[in-house]
């Protein structure tokens, strides 16, 4: 009942209006699939795509591979790993509109410490926000800052249900660490490396926040004067409420749906077939 009202009802709805000419005045003309042969042919709606999942695999990647060797540390011997285990955590509690600032500042073009940091070796200052790749690495960075800590506690937790004695037994044969932590580690908290796989994706894909705050002023909604970190979050976002195209931006809403779950197909394939 509960999914039904607050995540059927409202899915099936928004396929219903994305296949109207529906603008602020309320319900419109029925134009069928219009909208989406019209999308197929945006190449903004194509620009914003390659910029989500750019910055998707920019910011998964690293993020889980670092959470794994995290909680692997967090699960050793180590003094006050309590302390450290809560301090992973603090990123989280952050407010991401906090998270936002700071990182813009950060990467801000001529008073930024990431460009102050460039200059001491001799690199030239760069500017974050006028290139695709740039924008995508800052925005990037700013993901993984935030939710490298939140996956690290769940690989930990598996981690600690993995019997000991498959160590001991390891150990005894002459196994080194590294060769223990992918062979005996890994394989056994796959179940967690899936999950946190397809929610990095969801939430990937639903990139929204992070590079409206990044792009701050006239053109924070757009992803720059060039679109050039525009996600397709901000873009449904800018039809539907400042275009006030509703039936477009529900059929990008629903195409987003669409790639959420064939990217989590996907994976979930590609990390059963590892097995």
């Amino acid at each position: 009942m509960i999914f039904g009202i607050f995540g059927l009802f409202p899915l099936v709805y928004t396929a219903w209006v994305s296949l109207h000419q529906w603008s602020m005045g309320g319900s419109g003309t029925f134009i069928g699939f219009e909208n989406y042969i019209q999308l197929f042919d945006d190449p903004d709606f194509w620009n914003a795509t390659l910029n989500t999942v750019g910055m998707l695999v920019l910011a998964t990647v690293p993020q889980l591979l670092i959470a794994l060797i995290l909680a692997s540390l967090l699960n050793q011997g180590l003094r006050r790993v309590t302390l450290l285990r809560v301090g992973v955590l603090l990123p989280i509690v952050t407010s991401v509109a906090a998270v936002g600032i700071l990182f813009s500042q950060i990467y801000d073009r001529d008073a930024g410490m990431i460009n102050g940091l460039l200059g001491l070796i001799g690199v030239d200052a760069v500017d974050w926000r006028a290139d695709k790749w740039s924008s995508w690495i800052a925005i990037s960075t700013m993901v993984n800052w935030r939710w490298t800590g939140y996956n690290a506690l769940i690989y930990l937790a598996a981690m600690q249900s993995v019997p000991r004695d498959l160590y001991e037994a390891a150990t005894v044969d002459g196994a080194s660490r590294v060769r223990q932590f992918w062979s005996i580690t890994v394989p056994m908290i796959r179940p967690a490396i899936i999950f946190t796989v397809i929610i990095s994706t969801i939430a990937g894909m639903q990139l929204f926040t992070e590079p409206l705050i990044f792009g701050q002023g006239s053109y924070a909604i757009s992803g720059g004067s060039l679109r050039q970190f525009q996600t397709l979050s901000m873009y449904m976002f800018e039809k539907a409420f400042r275009d006030f195209d509703y039936g477009y931006g529900s059929a990008v809403a629903w195409m987003i749906f669409l790639l959420i779950m064939l990217l989590a197909l996907i994976n979930f394939l590609i990390m059963r077939r590892g097995n």
